[in-house]
């Protein structure tokens, strides 16, 4: 089988894959109109998400029997268009979970606790302990939306902090000792936390939006690591100004490309979010650690194997 790779990806994937017979083209600068024109070449391919795969350009893969994505969304291919063409769709959320559970933890614990705030005004010459209390985990309602890879993980590194962990799912009877399923409803009313870990579709597209933060019965914590467009960031920001939000940790905002890799603009709440001290900000880093980098590799190898083996 002929693959094509569109993004760069940890070395194994080619190594192990070429060693069961597998022939590979590296193409990371091309276009979306010059892949176009090659791509009925190929069997496969695999990307990251420097390229949409859309309808008009699976219409010209004409051979293409699988998609391997690096990493666990699937917007940015026509995933029911691929489905109705036979074409197998791959992705590796198992590769990065326990990074981004990792992530989740770090930025709440620094936010809540003000440590990132403090160090810095220690390093400027400035001593301030009362206004630098933290607030504890501890006691505290932690609320899950989204109990796949990784919002499991998530609750499972809260299982030693002493809080309660409560999920909402759209899939039913799957909550596990780290966590219990309940309601949206009753979610809302009993979170001091929310936390986010949802696909980006047009149900989850501004989940959370004014109606949404306004159903919260308690002033919260927020925290997202999925996709910046689940939030509707003007009421997230307004929130923030009343208090209702009591701060935001964010890996991920609305005003990313596509492709992740850099801001598509400005504006007024842009600049909140990046000056509040309210709020945390990192770059779509939580699943980009050196471990998930390879261990994201390994699940999508391993899954190509199964359904596609050679000899």
């Amino acid at each position: 089988m002929k693959i094509l790779l569109l993004d760069k990806n940890h070395p194994l994937i080619t190594e192990q894959l070429s060693q069961k017979g597998f022939l590979f083209e590296e193409d990371f600068n091309s276009t979306y109109e010059e892949v176009l024109k090659k791509i009925e070449q190929y069997d496969g391919i695999i990307i990251r998400s420097r390229i949409p795969i859309d309808q008009y350009f699976l219409e010209h893969a004409k051979n293409l029997k699988f998609i391997a994505r690096v990493g666990a969304g699937m917007e940015n291919i026509d995933v029911e268009f691929a489905k109705k063409s036979g074409i197998a769709l791959i992705s590796s959320p198992e590769g990065n979970r326990d990074s981004v559970a990792e992530h989740v933890l770090g930025m709440l614990l620094i936010l809540m606790n003000r440590l990132f705030i403090s160090s810095q005004e220690v390093k400027n010459g400035i001593w301030k302990r009362e206004e630098n209390r933290g607030d504890e985990l501890l006691g505290k309602t932690f609320g899950i939306i989204g109990y796949g890879n990784m919002g499991k993980a998530v609750a499972k590194r809260l299982s030693g902090f002493g809080c309660k962990v409560i999920f909402h799912d759209l899939l039913s009877n799957i909550g596990d000792e780290f966590a219990t399923q309940v309601s949206l409803e009753t979610l809302k009313k009993e979170a001091d936390i929310l936390s986010l870990h949802l696909p980006i579709t047009e149900e989850t597209h501004y989940l959370v939006d004014e109606q949404f933060i306004s159903d919260m019965e308690k002033n919260f914590y927020f925290v997202n690591t999925a996709r910046g467009k689940n939030v509707d960031t003007k009421y997230l920001v307004e929130a923030l100004k009343s208090g209702k939000v009591k701060g935001a940790a964010l890996d991920v905002l609305e005003y990313e490309k596509a492709s992740f890799e850099n801001l598509d603009t400005d504006n007024e709440d842009l600049e909140f979010l990046l000056h509040s001290e309210k709020v945390i900000v990192t770059p779509h880093i939580a699943g980009w650690t050196i471990q998930s980098k390879e261990k994201l590799a390994q699940v999508i190898v391993d899954k190509i194997l199964v359904q596609f083996p050679q000899t």
